[in-house]
């Protein structure tokens, strides 16, 4: 079962030869979920040959350009590819009106169904399988994070207790395995904890950016497997990025530090920073969290199950 994360854009405001706008996107069981839809998106995909046609849905953190001006091309594109399934963009309110307004300006042709879904707090898809959640920022516009989050799967399942039991193989021990208690013929009644392990966690990967600082976002990241946060700037920048309501590199290792997170990548970088000078972002976030990297565009990760 696989649960993949690509980088495909890492820039903030602008994008550069080489940094595209920041953007995500999550491949799991060959469903694509994307995060933001700046310019370059599409030139990322393309060059790491994903699918774009097996993307189900969008999540936007905010409307500012950088986040929202690759979507016109990338509906447009995915009429030119036989798309039956409908496209879910989930984001802020205005995202509505200028999908609506974009599609009538250029007279886009869409030969599938957009469904535009305005989002709150709160848990905003949730099946079987995952859930997905949106919590606010504090950004200069109405701005989200959103945390993918698997179910816990069910535990290990002991054949040998089952057997110990008296348990019989087939359709009993497929019950128990599905969380379902049985009775035996001798009347006993077997639970499904008494054969199986203890449940196992899923795969969470979490998507931060523009935003002001606060101890807060910690708890809607917690545990994240990944985490991709902004670090917009370093230190010296610290007074820019409070009046600009960004953070800076030290101020996203300590949100994953205080979430206990896996892994932690650092992106949006501001323009200002060539590739040579990130290595003070890295330097900063380091001191507060050792595991933080530098997210680089079309880095690919593939996060395993723990068990």
């Amino acid at each position: 079962m696989n649960f993949e994360v690509f980088v495909l854009g890492t820039s903030g405001m602008m994008p550069l030869p080489g940094r595209f706008l920041t953007s995500a996107i999550v491949r799991r069981e060959g469903e694509l979920f994307l995060f933001d839809c700046g310019e370059g998106t599409q030139i990322s995909l393309k060059m790491l040959n994903i699918k774009w046609k097996k993307i189900s849905a969008i999540f936007i953190s905010h409307m500012h350009a950088d986040h929202v001006t690759g979507l016109p091309g990338m509906l447009m594109l995915s009429s030119q590819v036989d798309r039956e399934d409908p496209l879910v963009i989930y984001g802020p309110a205005r995202l509505h009106e200028y999908i609506n307004q974009t599609r009538k300006l250029l007279d886009m042709y869409i030969n599938y169904e957009i469904v535009v879904k305005t989002i709150e707090p709160g848990t905003i898809v949730e099946n079987d399988e995952f859930s997905v959640d949106a919590f606010r920022l504090d950004h200069t516009k109405p701005c989200f994070g959103y945390t993918m989050r698997e179910k816990s799967r069910p535990g290990m399942f002991h054949p040998d207790k089952a057997i110990e039991l008296g348990v019989p193989r087939g359709p009993l021990w497929s019950a128990l395995q599905h969380g379902q208690s049985v009775v035996l013929d001798d009347g006993r009644n077997i639970e499904p904890n008494d054969i199986m392990g203890e449940p196992r966690g899923g795969r969470t990967f979490s998507y931060v950016t523009d935003t002001l600082y606060s101890e807060k976002i910690a708890k809607h990241v917690t545990n994240a497997d990944l985490l991709l946060c902004e670090g917009m700037f370093d230190e010296s920048l610290a007074e820019s990025a409070r009046e600009k309501k960004h953070m800076t590199a030290r101020q996203a290792a300590m949100i994953a530090r205080d979430a206990q997170v896996a892994s932690m990548g650092l992106l949006h970088y501001s323009p200002r920073y060539t590739d040579r000078d990130l290595k003070v972002l890295l330097q900063e976030a380091r001191e507060v969290f050792p595991p933080a990297f530098l997210a680089r565009d079309r880095m690919a990760f593939d996060i395993p199950l723990k068990d």
